[in-house]
């Protein structure tokens, strides 16, 4: 638990309020010292402080695993940045997050932690943030993913074409990987000097991997200029068709523990450990197959009218009429009155909470009791249940998954270079 919210908090300490240039208390500045100028705002040193204090106490009992204080403090303080920068943009392009919103973001911390609020306002100012902090922070992190979602999702689209040349050329739905990575960063445009400088670091991060001097989670967070640096340049679980083709063929000869070679990529030189691998199992779900009755409410009608309707047809049904005839003449096009009330072969939830709960309760060939939703009165008879293979369906879905955030990434990448190299950046740490 206590890992989980520090992790948490770890996160959250990059995330603080913006301080205006214009509206701050100029002795007060000066007295913090300012760590950065990022346009009309101002990261305070102290800031920088509390998110590198925050750093080395997730790793205070591997103090070693750090970089030096000084490329620390540069690493906190690019974090610090970048997202200062997106929360501009992101209250610039109206994007607001409600008090309501970060109260019920507090509340699923606490849930997920299997705490109270009070014990996580204790856990957090253990922590060494104030409570107010920690909500500030947390209502950027919301704002900055809100954002995130709604710049690519009008930007990223898959195509059913996209998705049948994927599957024509790699094994979508094959093992996974969990992986983590080494980054030699190199600007766009690199000259032959920052090329070699950048080949001459990552050959020589490898040979102490090589050597054992080293082990890559350390090595990450000493050299890495990714973001998950930090994080010991851990990637996460991924299928091998979503890592990009230059190392996929290394990846598919590796055992759990190997790193590759320096491989040249868009970003720079990068490193590639396989951390581990399993095999996708096969993907089976349970699917049912009903016929669906709707009663409409008819707005500036009695609800009750359409209840007794229901109730009426139902008991015809019991009796003995036809099901399908009575729906093609009374149902809704929402429940396919026009195919007799059948809606198919579906997985639980696709219809919906309501549906799904009375389905559950129902045995084949028997019809539920009249029941209410928001637009009328439904009334539902399970015809049966199947255990349906959904591997190859699952697979296209992994595939536009996999397609779209690859999109996402890319697009998301280039927007954040963008930001960074439109705003006014003035670091006042030695030696950035």
């Amino acid at each position: 638990m206590k890992h989980k919210l520090s992790g948490l908090l770890f996160a959250l300490s990059l995330g603080l309020t913006s301080t205006p240039l214009l509206a701050q208390d100029q002795a007060v500045a000066s007295i913090d010292g300012i760590a950065a100028i990022v346009d009309e705002d101002v990261i305070l040193n102290s800031e920088v402080q509390r998110a590198v204090d925050n750093v080395k106490g997730q790793y205070a009992k591997q103090p070693g695993q750090l970089p030096p204080e000084d490329i620390l403090r540069k690493q906190v303080l690019e974090r610090l940045i970048l997202l200062r920068l997106q929360v501009e943009r992101a209250n610039g392009s109206g994007i607001r997050v409600s008090d309501n919103e970060v109260n019920q973001a507090v509340q699923n911390i606490a849930n997920q932690n299997k705490i109270t609020l009070d014990q996580l306002r204790t856990q957090i100012s253990g922590e060494g943030l104030s409570y107010e902090e920690f909500r500030n922070n947390l209502k950027d992190e919301i704002t900055v993913q809100r954002m995130r979602q709604s710049y690519v999702q009008s930007r990223v689209q898959v195509s059913d074409t996209e998705i049948d040349q994927l599957l024509s050329v790699r094994e979508v739905g094959g093992p996974e990987v969990r992986l983590a990575n080494i980054l030699v960063a190199l600007p766009d445009g690199a000259t032959p000097e920052q090329l070699a400088k950048a080949q001459e670091k990552i050959t020589r991060i490898k040979a102490l991997l090589d050597k054992g001097e080293m082990d890559f989670s350390s090595a990450a967070i000493r050299y890495s200029d990714s973001q998950n640096a930090l994080e010991g340049g851990e990637i996460g679980w991924r299928t091998v068709d979503s890592i990009p083709p230059a190392f996929v063929n290394m990846i598919r000869e590796m055992k759990a523990g190997d790193v590759t070679n320096a491989v040249r990529g868009p970003s720079g030189f990068q490193l590639i450990k396989l951390i581990e691998t399993r095999a996708q199992e096969k993907q089976m779900a349970t699917q049912y197959h009903s016929l669906g009755m709707m009663i409409a409410n008819k707005p500036g009608e009695n609800n009750e009218a359409a209840r007794q309707k229901a109730e009426d047809l139902r008991a015809r049904i019991v009796a003995g009429e036809d099901f399908a005839k009575l729906a093609r003449e009374n149902s809704t096009e929402e429940m396919n009155a026009s195919k007799g009330g059948d809606m198919g072969w579906f997985e639980l939830n696709q219809w919906g909470q309501g549906i799904a709960t009375k389905l559950e309760a129902l045995k084949d060939g028997e019809i539920s009791e009249v029941f209410m939703s928001d637009v009328g009165w439904h009334f539902i008879k399970r015809l049966g249940t199947r255990s349906q293979d959904m591997t190859d369906e699952n697979r296209r879905n992994q595939a536009r998954q996999m397609i779209a955030q690859r999109k996402s990434e890319e697009e998301y990448e280039r927007f954040i270079r963008q930001l960074r190299n439109d705003a006014y950046i003035e670091s006042r740490i030695g030696g950035s």
